[in-house]
């Protein structure tokens, strides 16, 4: 093959390059050696076609960068994709039907456990409005170990799982777990209740391993998010076993996304250990397909337990129990030291800081440490840009040098629910991306998938379309002055996110010089309705070049 001349060349009747001030219309992209070697009108293609070229023409199927996902949680979903029972709403859409599918499903219990995965907010969401309770999941079984995980923060316990766990009126909680502060809900005799919060890594629940997890990290990245056009993931890591299994997966070509990897601090390993990860984390496969990029931190809980650390207290003594408006759960000094230690050891430090309490302290910890120095990708706020009820908020962000980075999919999720948990408060700044965007801040698109996200959370058109519809699981549309462009939207999950990563010269555009990750769409976005979003497939998926993904034809 003869210089100049590429393995590859799509061409598209529409090219949407995510470049600055394009001109998106026919053009070609041009693949050698897994990066893009020109990009031009269609007319210019035939410079880089020669014997051997593979030219794809797709017609008027558009041609686009892949996605990038800055913040989920694979592992988590892939487990959870391959050994729970999904009662999640509207799937289930009370507390007979949870019961009902629980009962249909006891002959799938692991290691005498049945887990159940429901919604963040469950208790909203539900006609009910309220959890199971520990009698009635007892009324499926008092053999069967029962939890029901409303997402990460918060699960309800059948008798037989409190006693696996060691919960009884005895029981008292640790001071710290790795989400927030770990709480036992008891009546008014001392009993608990079934219900815990930021307990889910203390409770015995069964683990997958060996082959087991590594089909269930294969099919969960295939199905989560190869298949809808996500071609690099910022992971947050769950397991070390989970680590070597994608480190297996890539090596054996059988993974179509680029992961990113936060060690989560201290729930996967240590600080010491995530900043030496070197001396001991053997990775075979190349560093631009599987890379250790940073470490993630919990500076407080979420919403849905009440134990995110907010400025204005909890409205019902229900949800928040004796912590009321939440606990801080890094000092500055801590926040500091990780700032550090993960700067030296060439890591990005993630936060996570869902309340404007958490954010704001976050914030003036990095700051007081300096920010990040040069040559090492600014610090991350997770969440930052989800609440943000004091707009003069942003004001430390800057002084900090932090890097936002709020969810869309949670504006559908539970941007309902503020007020419920805040009052009046919570109805202050829900997700403002337009003026986000408008102050200049790069902001990004990620699922955060874990357990209890909604069924399309991988999906960056689901989160797309929550940018421009802003409309909540109960149908409320939440400050229509904050929708943006669609092509905001998209360089928020392309362009904006590889930036975050500190990767913006590798991918996230189509440009010479970039990796060839590339997705055929089976519509033009931009001719579509917003609900018509939704519906967008994703038809072929390259990664550096590599077909990694073909959609079945529709019948």
């Amino acid at each position: 093959m003869s210089e100049g001349t590429a393995e590859l060349v799509l061409i598209s009747d529409k090219v949407i390059r995510m470049t600055e001030g394009e001109q998106m219309g026919p053009g070609f992209v041009a693949v050698r050696d897994g990066v893009i070697v020109a990009t031009g009108p269609k007319e210019d293609a035939g410079a880089h076609i020669g014997p051997g070229t593979r030219v794809h023409d797709v017609g008027d199927r558009p041609v686009m960068p892949g996605f990038v996902d800055v913040h989920a949680h694979m592992e988590v979903a892939a487990r959870t994709h391959y050994q729970t029972v999904d009662c999640r709403a509207p799937r289930c859409g009370s507390v007979a039907d949870v019961l009902a599918t629980l009962r249909a499903h006891l002959d799938e219990a692991v290691d005498g456990w049945l887990v159940g995965q429901a919604n963040l907010f469950f208790d909203q969401k539900l006609a009910d409005k309220r959890l199971p309770t520990r009698a009635e999941l007892d009324s499926v079984s008092t053999e069967v170990a029962i939890a029901v995980r409303a997402g990460g923060h918060i699960t309800v316990l059948n008798s037989r799982g409190l006693e696996l766990a060691g919960i009884d009126r005895d029981y008292r909680e640790a001071d710290y777990s790795i989400t927030g502060l770990p709480t036992v809900l008891r009546d008014e005799t001392g009993e608990p209740t079934g219900v815990v919060k930021e307990m889910d890594n203390l409770l015995p629940l069964p683990r997958l391993s060996g082959d087991a997890l590594h089909h269930a990290i294969e099919r969960g990245v295939r199905e989560l998010f190869t298949a809808h056009g996500v071609t690099t993931i910022g992971e947050i890591s769950e397991s070390v076993d989970g680590l070597r299994a994608m480190d297996r997966l890539h090596q054996d070509g059988e993974l179509g996304t680029r992961l990113r990897i936060y060690l989560w601090a201290p729930g996967t390993v240590s600080l010491d250990e995530a900043c030496t990860h070197r001396e001991w984390l053997d990775l075979n496969s190349p560093e631009e397909l599987l890379r250790i990029h940073g470490v993630k931190m919990f500076a407080d809980g979420g919403y849905s337990a009440a134990s995110a650390a907010v400025k204005q207290p909890y409205v019902n003594d229900d949800h928040a129990g004796h912590h009321h408006c939440g606990e801080v759960a890094l000092s500055l000094d801590q926040i500091g030291e990780a700032l550090r230690r993960t700067a030296e050891a060439g890591l990005q430090l993630a936060v996570h800081a869902n309340g404007d309490r958490a954010q704001e302290e976050v914030c003036e910890a990095v700051a007081a440490a300096g920010g990040a120095p040069a040559g090492v990708p600014a610090p991350r706020v997770e969440h930052a840009g989800n609440f943000l009820p004091d707009p003069a908020a942003t004001a430390l962000w800057r002084k900090a040098g932090i890097i936002p980075v709020p969810q869309p999919v949670f504006l559908y999720t539970f941007g309902d629910f503020f007020p419920a948990y805040l009052g009046d408060y919570g109805r202050l700044g829900r997700f403002p991306f337009r003026r986000l965007l408008d102050e200049g801040w790069p902001i990004t698109g990620s699922s955060d998938v874990w357990i209890g996200s909604e069924e399309r959370a991988t999906n960056p058109f689901f989160s797309i379309w929550c940018t421009l519809r802003r409309q909540s699981f109960l149908g409320e549309i939440l400050d229509a002055d904050q929708e943006i462009t669609l092509t905001e939207a998209l360089r928020m999950h392309t362009v904006n996110a590889a930036r975050t990563l500190g990767e913006g010269d590798s991918y996230g555009s189509l440009e010479a010089g970039k990796h060839a990750d590339v997705i055929v769409l089976d519509r033009d976005p931009f001719a579509c309705s917003t609900d018509e979003l939704l519906d967008v497939r994703v038809d072929e998926v390259y990664l550096a070049g590599r077909l990694v993904h073909e959609a079945a034809p529709i019948r």
